[in-house]
């Protein structure tokens, strides 16, 4: 009896399974190993050899001249000599002592801190609306609401409504109504400018992020309501927060890059309605200025230097809105 219970307390106490100091080397040796690029590479060749086109296109066209233009912006480049390192003279000059600059800065954060939300609340609430209605009719919708981002005559019939004459169509309305007594220069008065702009903008606003919400309202489980109304879900506020919006997160963070890039990029409508350069540049942008630089005085160091100042605000933003974004359905 005593020797079985010796044979019980040996086999309750001995391990099933040793592991010799080899094995255990060996074992953080290949994880170790899998860690590696070169052994992901290795591992998943075909998918890399597919991705390679898009990635050779993606670095020539997008990181070598981002990385390019962030060089030149510490040189002094006119495209007629060779680049000449200059420091952080432009960067200095550029806050310093460019006061159009400064101006063109105020101007586009307005635009971003306005257009961009507002914008962007506006897409994402248009396309939660039009997907109640169904088949042609919510087709009609979008191409309705889609159709002023897409529209190439859009600035001349801005410009017919925005006449300084009294021939203008805004003009005529608000004479005949009595409300102004003389045709006003919209575009030519600089308190107008940037609310006339900022308007547009809105107005032109609804374009491929709006598409991109209305697809992913499309692409929700339905079978998500019913669990959620389980779960105590009431109303469709509450549908949208802890449902829809959660289960389109992807479509979500492509709405706001793209409205984060058309707030910070405004120039076609600046340069189309109120000119380059706007009456006391109170329609000025980074863009119109990088322009400016870039495309007229060929100071392309400087122009550098003003591109990455824009690059950098975009970058940061969509970093501020990954973080906001992230809380959606908490």
């Amino acid at each position: 009896m005593a020797k079985e219970n010796t044979v019980k307390e040996k086999s309750i106490n001995t391990p099933s399974v040793q592991y010799s100091a080899d094995t255990i080397v060996d074992a953080a040796d290949l994880a170790a190993k899998q860690r590696k690029l070169s052994y992901q590479i290795k591992r998943n060749k075909e998918s890399y050899l597919m991705m390679f086109p898009y990635f050779l296109l993606f670095f020539f066209f997008t990181i070598l001249p981002v990385a390019m233009s962030m060089f030149l912006s510490f040189t002094n480049f006119n495209m007629l000599e060779w680049p000449t390192f200059v420091g952080w003279r432009n960067y200095i000059k550029l806050f310093l002592e460019d006061d159009i600059f400064i101006v063109a800065l105020k101007n586009t954060l307005i635009f971003a801190v306005i257009t961009g939300p507002i914008s962007y609340m506006l897409c994402l609430l248009f396309a939660w609306i039009i997907n109640e209605f169904k088949g042609v009719l919510r087709a009609f919708l979008t191409l309705i609401f889609y159709a002023p981002s897409i529209c190439g005559n859009a600035y001349l019939v801005w410009n017919l409504i925005l006449s300084g004459d009294r021939y203008g169509y805004l003009n005529g309305i608000l004479l005949k109504l009595g409300i102004i007594n003389e045709a006003k220069l919209w575009m030519q008065t600089e308190k107008y400018v940037l609310p006339v702009l900022i308007i547009v903008q809105l107005w032109l606003s609804l374009g491929t992020g709006f598409l991109s919400f209305i697809a992913g309202l499309q692409t929700v489980d339905k079978s998500l309501y019913e669990a959620a109304a389980l779960d105590g879900v009431k109303n469709r506020w509450q549908e949208l927060w802890y449902v829809t919006l959660p289960a389109m997160k992807p479509q979500l963070m492509f709405g706001a890059v793209m409205q984060i890039t058309q707030s910070f990029a405004v120039a076609d409508i600046s340069i189309n309605l109120a000119g380059n350069p706007s009456v006391n540049y109170a329609g000025a942008t980074i863009v119109t200025h990088l322009l400016d630089y870039g495309s007229t005085r060929f100071e392309m160091g400087y122009a550098s230097a003003i591109a990455t100042v824009l690059f950098l605000l975009m970058v940061g933003t969509n970093k501020l809105v990954q973080k906001i974004l992230g809380r959606v359905g908490e």
